[in-house]
């Protein structure tokens, strides 16, 4: 039987606690004082206080909290599986080796700002435990260690755990004649603000710029910094329902890369579909950006330099030579590095990066010894292109992958800005880079490839004067427009198959059907008029051919490891990738199916 003292309170305005005392004898004592001023809990030779300055501890034990995903992370916790929160004790630290060691130290002071800026923004934990064995600190800390540590860091949900659960599940571990002292802080001001992000973000995906301002207001209201802020914005995108699968089988892979060594090209095909999916989910660039950081992963290492780091590094030697006749970075260098900056994307290169870096650098300490200032004129016309080449990049992908994505007047202008700024270089420049790889990708779905060829067309005819802006992007809206009736009438056909058990093999039941979608769409407001008949095939098509592949193929593909049959019907089928990736997902879901024999088959075909 366990017993629980429970005492919840607030230091100030913005640091809210619980605390709480439990064991598993009947007779033991909690000893606590609390006035205006602090919150102090002790026992014999252990004592934890709150006051308005912060918190202070003396005796075993010390803090923990989830971790927040993007946040530093020893690697010996990034690498593990299973390692969800960090734990602090007195006196640990790592040596030189990367050990754990335990020192003498029992006590820690630090207020709530440097509490919640190196833990977990809103959420963070103390304690010590009374009754622990062993003669000095350190060993009590071994103990601690010993006792709590695996489960502590390994806890799901720590954040959503009741006080009580959590003290429960503590003590199953703790000697019987142990006590658990556990506080609880909340940051108010950051939980407020977390929680209105997490709304609009859950709402829209993509927080309009009005609604963003309004959230900026808020913050500075309750006086949250830029870098909180970040780190709030970015756990909560990673923790929705639709990102953290993606992500997390993204850090798998790289956590994988990252104990080989090296890169093998089907682990560099699976981190490319992932961030081309996560294009399509809208997943906020910088959740990848933040583990590939964190996790780089070199390429195997060759015993010669890539030609593209080659060409690289002497075309940026150029722009340190001002002073010879015809020196300098020329079109025909500005498109070699373009393409050189592809290949390295291409590649997970983050050499390429570097080397950029390194020559900036160059620059900055030659100007300082009085270089002219054409160096760092040369050097930022390469940078311009490349940020012109980011720019780009990221709207087609978006505008090729995403549903729903929101086209402007400002994106169109941009993307003719950019066109012709490349095309100024080498003929058709833009067309090359961008439009022939993306058209390439495997992944791009039929709408994606209409849309694609309509903008590509559009910018060519709108750079001639015979089309405007405005009817360029109206001929794209139309094209979403068709792309979100097709999904909704796709859905809600595969719903009424699903639910009501109706038919589509004869004509009869499909106009059976197509009459019920028909009626149901004009009753919702989401078609003016009857139904599109062709449209209405080409979805009773689509899903007969997602019926052969489910009930007839994909078991012959994972029975007999025919991966060219499965490529086969990918290439040909007209089905979008993403689609049929997820269908067969659920297909081992729910024929409890091991998804790493899906992952293998995946990558094998790529």
């Amino acid at each position: 039987m366990n017993t629980e003292l429970r005492l919840h309170g607030r230091i100030n305005d913005s640091i809210e606690y619980y605390a709480t005392a439990a064991g598993k004898r009947l007779l033991h004592h909690h000893f606590y004082q609390i006035s205006e001023q602090q919150l102090r809990l002790f026992s014999p030779g252990n004592e934890l206080t709150l006051s308005n300055d912060g918190i202070k501890q003396v005796g075993n034990g010390g803090t923990f909290c989830e971790y927040m995903f993007g946040v530093d992370q020893p690697l010996a916790d990034l690498t593990k599986g299973g390692i969800l929160n960090r734990l602090t004790l007195h006196g640990a630290s790592y040596n030189e080796d990367g050990r754990l060691e335990l020192g003498k130290q029992n006590s820690n002071q630090s207020s709530y700002s440097q509490l919640f800026f190196e833990g977990h923004a809103v959420f963070n934990y103390a304690f010590f435990v009374d009754g622990i064995s062993g003669s000095n600190h350190p060993q009590k800390q071994e103990q601690i260690l010993r006792l709590l540590g695996r489960r502590l860091k390994r806890l799901p949900h720590l954040n959503q755990r009741d006080d009580s659960e959590l003290a429960t599940e503590l003590l199953k571990v703790l000697p019987e004649q142990a006590t658990l002292y556990l506080v609880r802080l909340i940051n108010i001001r950051n939980k407020r603000y977390q929680q209105q992000f997490q709304k609009l973000y859950y709402q829209h995906r993509q927080i309009p710029d009005e609604q963003f301002s309004e959230l900026q207001v808020l913050a500075n209201d309750l006086g949250i910094d830029r870098y909180q802020q970040e780190r709030i914005r970015v756990d909560v995108m990673y923790r929705h329902r639709d990102n953290y699968r993606i992500i997390d089988e993204y850090r798998r892979t790289l956590i994988q890369c990252y104990r080989q060594g090296y890169l093998e090209p089907e682990q560099h095909a699976q981190l490319t579909r992932l961030k081309t999916l996560s294009v399509r989910n809208k997943i906020p660039s910088p959740l990848f950006l933040t583990l590939d950081d964190q996790l780089k992963i070199p390429a195997r290492q060759l015993a010669d330099e890539p030609e593209y780091m080659s060409t690289t590094r002497q075309i940026l030697q150029k722009i340190f030579q001002p002073y010879r006749s015809g020196s300098g970075v020329d079109s025909i260098d500005m498109e070699q590095l373009l393409f050189a900056k592809q290949q390295a994307q291409r590649n997970r290169d983050h050499g390429f990066e570097q080397l950029l870096l390194e020559t900036g650098k160059e620059c900055d300490e030659a100007i300082r010894d009085g270089a002219p200032l054409s160096l760092l004129e040369n050097f930022s016309y390469i940078i311009t292109f490349f940020d012109r080449y980011d720019s780009s990049l990221n709207m087609l992908s978006q505008m090729a992958f995403m549903e729903n994505f929101r086209l402007t007047d400002k994106i169109l202008r941009s993307l003719l800005g950019n066109q012709q700024a490349f095309n100024s270089l080498s003929r058709n420049l833009f067309g090359r880079l961008f439009f022939d790889d993306i058209l390439g990708n495997g992944y791009l779905g039929r709408f994606g490839r209409r849309k694609l060829d309509c903008l590509e067309r559009g910018l060519n005819e709108t750079s001639a004067g015979q089309l405007t802006l405005e009817e360029l992007e109206n001929r794209l809206k139309q094209l979403d427009a068709e792309e979100r009736l097709y999904n909704t009438v796709l859905h809600n056909a595969k719903e009424r198959i699903r639910n009501r058990y109706s038919r589509y093999e004869t004509d009869s039941e499909q106009q059976q059907l197509f009459n019920e979608l028909s009626d149901e769409l004009l009753v919702r407001g989401i078609i003016s008029d009857l139904l599109d008949p062709g449209l209405f095939r080409n979805v009773i098509h689509d899903i007969k051919k997602e019926a052969i592949y489910l009930h007839s193929l994909l078991p012959e593909i994972i029975s007999s490891q025919d991966r060219h049959l499965r490529e086969d019907f990918l290439s040909n089928s007209g089905l979008d990738r993403f689609y049929v990736e997820e269908l067969e997902r659920e297909y081992f879901t729910h024929n409890q199916i091991d998804l790493d024999h899906l992952s293998r088959l995946r990558s094998e075909s790529a």
